[in-house]
């Protein structure tokens, strides 16, 4: 479910037994006032003394029920505003989840987070404890005014004359603020962003010494934030002194009036003393309004942003009637005449090539070639725009996108790692949380293991976030480890090793070529990362410029073998070197 409504619809025997107890709450309430007519006229007025005892009771029946039935209100409102907010703000974070990469490309980290955590609060707060309010103002404010022209119809005139003065008022105050709103949570989203950003990047920050400037970026923001909720400020405090005046002359002229015609013999002084009391009833609801309305429109606006990403639909789609590889270790990849455009650029054109299971195939090329977009389109993060790519025969749209990941392990080339601890991070890939002997055996495939027994707390040590206290050589062997973990069909290693020494490489290297039967995609700059493998496809521009093996690349003296030259310095007649 993704709007408000349907999660009203959902709880409404939830919401039904609320507005029966304030029903009854706001019912005893107006029972109270005729108590007190009773007590002016019959016991003060006509001495009839009998009478006290069972009208103390009343009153204190009707204290103990406005208590009881006001507990289960507030209970009910409460449970279930958070039942909706818990449930929009996991059907959000699961529909943002869900979208595809294109998204999050042109959408702000901090405007997302805006968006789970503030304005769901928001909305939290409108259905329940100021929906209950609003509500409860609705109902109080007709059962009064019904109570007020049952007792005296010439007094009645006085709220009549006041209410419709407040009503317009509350309209106008309502329209202008959801404008203010709007205004105030999409900077909220910026400030947000913006110290986000500021944080993730603290050693950026300060290895440029960017710290007033980055400061100075952000209080501008956070001034043009504090204008905005002065502007709320405003418009509430230019209405709000009309809502309490009218508020405190409503009993005033009521008493007055009614004092006259108490003089004239029309209406008892009990009378006068319950109308008097149902206008001090009515003078809350009128103070509230102004802040009801500020947090109704503050939800309203809120929840409009997020109906923004609802939505939002994914770029790519889950097949309707997905299919399912019967083989996939025995899968061979096959990208056949593959073309892919952003916008007007076209990143890869006509790029084909077959990798059979158990080989390796190496991905080289300049900055830019299209490497890493080889990998982006096999793991479906884009779809192509011409051409296709099949694995085991299957194009892979016809997969479901769980089956597709579950194919490959990729070690990308922009690590990540969440703060949680060792363990939990190289296992987040699997579907069974592999045993410790499976985790160390990942780690000293990948040359982690000396390190992580030397951290005080082993597997369960936290690591900072995004990996913040590791080197990035130690964050891309754990990233690697969290491949060889998997046990995927498919291994793909994408720049894994250029934050390591030459040593470590080269212990990597030798200990993937021990994995007999393993099927790799190695996208590198060094050539002693790909030199070993069956073939090596050479991009340029998006485009196949050289394929072929090692050998067979040097003898062509083109792009691959000025790139062994500038990375060995190698002469031409010297002998090669293939780490």
């Amino acid at each position: 479910m993704t709007k408000v409504s349907a999660y009203i619809r959902k709880y409404w025997y939830m919401y039904a037994a609320a507005l029966i107890c304030m029903v009854i709450q706001v019912g005893l309430d107006m029972v109270s006032p005729q108590v007190t007519a009773r007590l002016i006229d019959d016991v003060l007025g006509k001495g009839k003394t009998g009478l006290l005892p069972g009208l103390l009771l009343m009153i204190f029946i009707i204290g103990t029920g406005r208590a009881l039935f006001g507990y289960w209100k507030e209970f009910l409102f409460d449970k279930t505003a958070s039942r909706i907010g818990n449930g929009i703000r996991q059907t959000l974070f699961t529909h943002i989840q869900g979208l595809s990469v294109d998204y999050f490309d042109r959408t702000n980290t901090g405007e997302l987070m805006s968006r789970v955590k503030d304005d769901v609060d928001k909305i939290w707060n409108a259905v329940g404890y100021v929906g209950m309010l609003v509500l409860e103002v609705t109902i109080h404010t007709s059962i009064i005014l019904v109570c007020m022209f049952r007792l005296n119809r010439e007094l009645f005139i006085i709220p009549v004359i006041a209410m419709p003065l407040v009503a317009v008022t509350a309209i106008i105050l309502e329209n202008r603020l959801g404008k203010v709103y709007e205004e105030i949570s999409e900077e909220n989203a910026v400030l947000n962003t913006v110290a986000q950003e500021n944080i993730s990047g603290v050693h950026t920050v300060k290895a440029f010494a960017r710290e007033p400037f980055e400061i100075k970026k952000f209080l501008s923001h956070n001034q043009r934030y504090y204008e905005l909720n002065m502007k709320q400020s405003k418009v509430l405090m230019r209405y709000q002194p009309l809502f309490q005046l009218v508020s405190r002359l409503l009993p005033i002229i009521a008493v007055i009036y009614g004092g006259f015609l108490v003089i004239d013999g029309s209406i008892t002084l009990g009378t006068l003393g319950a109308f008097s009391e149902y206008c001090t009833n009515i003078v809350w609801p009128m103070e509230m309004l102004g802040w009801l309305l500020n947090d109704l429109a503050s939800g309203v606006a809120s929840n409009g942003k997020i109906q923004k990403i609802f939505a939002q639909q994914s770029a790519i789609p889950e097949p309707e009637s997905p299919v399912s590889l019967k083989q996939p270790e025995n899968a061979s990849l096959e990208f056949d005449r593959v073309t892919w455009k952003v916008e007007d650029k076209t990143i890869l054109k006509e790029v084909s090539f077959t990798l059979e299971p158990g080989k390796t195939l190496g991905i080289m090329g300049a900055t830019g070639s299209g490497k890493t977009s080889l990998v982006q389109l096999l793991m479906r993060l884009f779809d192509v725009t011409e051409g296709e790519i099949r694995i085991g025969g299957i194009d892979i749209r016809r997969l479901s996108l769980e089956e597709l990941r579950r194919f490959a392990a990729p070690v990308l080339q922009d690590v990540f790692l969440f703060s949680d601890t060792v363990r939990a991070n190289i296992s987040m890939g699997c579907k069974e949380q592999p045993s410790d002997e499976e985790i160390w055996r990942a780690l000293k495939d990948s040359c982690a293991e000396e390190f992580i027994r030397e951290l005080k707390e082993g597997l369960d040590t936290l690591i900072g976030e995004r990996g913040i206290g590791l080197s990035g050589g130690q964050k891309q062997r754990i990233s690697m480890a969290r491949a060889f973990v998997r046990h995927a069909p498919l291994l793909i290693l994408d720049d894994s090793t250029s934050a390591l020494d030459m040593e470590t490489e080269r212990e990597i290297q030798s200990l993937l070529a021990e994995k007999k039967g393993q099927t790799s995609l190695i996208i590198a700059h060094r050539i002693s990362a790909v030199c070993h493998a069956d073939e090596i496809i050479v991009l340029e521009e998006g485009k196949v410029k050289e394929r072929g093996t090692h050998r067979q690349l040097m003898e062509k003296k083109g792009y691959y073998y000025e790139t062994y030259l500038s990375q060995y310095g190698a002469e031409e007649g010297r002998e090669e070197k293939c780490l």
